[in-house]
């Protein structure tokens, strides 16, 4: 499989196919996770020092903050593949 580019801003490209979870850092768990990794010295921080709006998960246990919104990086993984997208659900309803 050949590697997918994809760019995360400030002149920052990251390899999506290696991703597992993009996530919100809002979250405690999210929070504690960042913190783990910055321990192990497992963070790559893609800010350039703006605020952290996304937080991916990578297969190698690394974790890449970036300062644009998970929705961006998704939807420029689409745009890159040339597809629309998944179709988001909200089961917030239940």
């Amino acid at each position: 499989m050949a590697t997918e580019l994809i760019h995360v801003g400030f002149g920052n490209v990251l390899a999506v196919n290696r991703v597992i979870a993009i996530v919100a850092p809002n979250s405690a768990p999210t929070k504690r996770l960042i913190q783990e990794g910055k321990n192990q010295g497992m963070t790559v921080d893609m800010t350039s020092g703006r605020r952290t709006k996304a937080v991916l998960v990578m297969d190698d246990g690394h974790i890449v903050l970036a300062a644009i919104t998970p929705e961006t990086i998704t939807g420029r993984v689409f745009s890159a593949r040339g597809t629309t997208g998944p179709r988001m659900v909200n089961n917030e309803d239940e």
